[in-house]
């Protein structure tokens, strides 16, 4: 009875265990849409939320994602070229096209040339009007 009952609860278990997918399922043609959003400058938080973005595209695959990572306020340090470490895992997952956003309005306040940000990062007015606008067109923001 011992060796069921513990049969029973690995069975149970292990068909809870995994994460169902919503439908749509996503693909190629329809990869699920999330925008991340660093308002942080904690180095640690930094690299939180670039670790989050990670783990989404290998549970995804990069081929069923489409992600974008918007920098406002302290975070804008995350597309500065001050951080070493932090510059190799931004290009790391541009790889993976993951796209990076500055806030121009943030850069304007805190005196931030284009010049000063990684290569590839693209500027938006307002940081947070993106990703409402993001969130309005069926993007799912996340703040880890």
């Amino acid at each position: 009875m011992k060796n069921f009952t513990l049969i029973l609860l690995s069975l149970c278990i292990l068909s809870f265990g995994d994460t169902q997918l919503s439908d749509p399922k996503p693909s190629i043609f329809e990869p699920r849409k999330i925008v991340l959003s660093v308002g942080s400058g904690d180095v640690e938080e930094i690299h939180h939320v670039l670790g989050s973005a990670n783990n989404i595209l290998k549970f995804y695959g990069p081929e069923k994602v489409e992600m974008i990572i918007i920098a406002y306020y302290q975070g804008i340090k995350t597309v500065l070229k001050t951080n070493k470490d932090i510059m190799i895992r931004v290009k790391a997952l541009q790889l993976y096209d993951v796209k990076f956003i500055a806030c121009e309005n943030t850069m304007r306040t805190k005196g931030i040339k284009k010049g000063e940000l990684i290569e590839d990062v693209d500027t938006v007015t307002a940081g947070l009007v993106e990703i409402i606008e993001r969130q309005q067109s069926g993007w799912i923001s996340i703040i880890p």
